[in-house]
């Protein structure tokens, strides 16, 4: 996705993976072993990335662990920054405070989605409701910004035992359009006490491809996290269980899946295999508020562990491409990701 409507893009920076370039005469520099950074053990993953004159270098990356959890609360002084050009034998860190490097404000350019999936058959709605609405409140508490935001939206629905996943609040960025929305759910809310869990997953996954690729339509970054909820295992039997798992394998990569189980008639293996990105399990209704709250907290380290990052480069050179090199520091743990932009047309300015 090239996201260029809302930084008038001059050019657009192509991302390579490769640890050695070559220059212009085809001689072979020397890659980013020469950095000697050691071993990585945060992932950054690039999702987009442009110039903008007089000589910008913007980066959209996410930042996980090697589990995949999302790391948030980077700082620009979290980053360094090195670059090569052709005539460097390797690279030079370039100073952050002399680059004016810093965190940009993403919500123009990326919007993150939550989808909350409640489980309303019989059985939750005779014996766990209020739990349930109360932990739910919890969540969206935790995990929506208490200011509303572009960049991220959450919407609520649930299942029974009929063949749709029924849409209880749209995708909204109002925690408290939310909480009104839950607090709206009564008993005889369903018609149907069976659980369609294997058709929940696939429909809820579908759901969040769409809000994805709605936003790309816009030139804005998606990503999303399904969390779903239930007391049972599926017993409408419409759908397999392998259809529900390759539907969450098969996913967007920017699609997390979080699971959540009530009770002791649960199938914690195929709920684990669900939740990719993590499983909570609660013996009784009692125990729900804490395990969603256990869950939001990983919903919104997803949610904020995108960041877009932007320094002012001192290269100006339009003859080739630049190499460029993020290095992320969290507490102990290191990561790096490489990049190449092309400084046609730089010069000096950049704020």
């Amino acid at each position: 996705m090239k996201i260029n409507i809302f930084y008038f893009l001059a050019l657009l920076v192509f991302i390579t993976t490769a640890c050695s370039t070559r220059d212009d005469d085809g001689n072979s520099t020397s890659g980013i072993e020469c950095l000697n950074l050691g071993a990585q053990e945060l992932t950054l993953t690039i999702e987009d990335s442009f110039t903008t004159l007089p000589s910008k270098v913007s980066v959209f990356f996410r930042v996980t662990d090697l589990d995949g959890n999302g790391v948030p609360g980077l700082n620009p002084s979290d980053f360094r920054i090195f670059e090569q050009g052709r005539n460097d034998a390797c690279f030079n860190e370039i100073s952050s405070s002399e680059s004016s490097a810093e965190i940009s404000p993403n919500s123009q350019i990326f919007v993150n989605n939550t989808i909350l999936v409640l489980d309303l058959s019989n059985s939750v709605l005779s014996s766990s409701l209020q739990e349930l609405k109360d932990a739910s409140i919890s969540f969206i508490t935790n995990v929506v910004p208490s200011i509303p935001t572009n960049s991220f939206q959450m919407g609520i629905y649930w299942f029974d035992g009929e063949d749709i996943l029924h849409e209880l609040q749209p995708p909204t960025s109002s925690a408290t359009v939310l909480q009104d929305a839950i607090n709206s759910i009564t008993p005889d809310i369903s018609n149907d006490p069976s659980t369609d869990l294997y058709g929940a997953v696939i429909k809820s996954t579908q759901v969040a491809e769409n809000l994805i690729t709605n936003a790309e339509a816009q030139d804005v970054f998606g990503a999303a996290s399904i969390v779903i909820f239930t007391d049972g295992t599926d017993q409408a039997a419409r759908f397999t269980e392998q259809e529900a798992l390759t539907a969450v394998a098969n996913a967007d990569e920017n699609i997390s899946f979080f699971t959540i189980g009530l009770g002791n008639e649960i199938d914690e293996n195929t709920l684990s295999q669900i939740g990719t990105s993590g499983s909570v399990f609660a013996t009784d209704s009692s125990e729900l508020e804490t395990v969603f709250n256990q869950v939001s907290n990983n919903v919104a380290n997803q949610a904020n562990s995108f960041y877009l990052f932007e320094y002012c480069s001192p290269k100006r050179d339009g003859s080739g491409m630049n190499n460029l090199v993020i290095q992320a520091l969290s507490n102990t743990r290191t990561g790096v990701v490489e990049a190449t932009f092309d400084a046609t047309g730089f010069s000096s300015g950049c704020q």
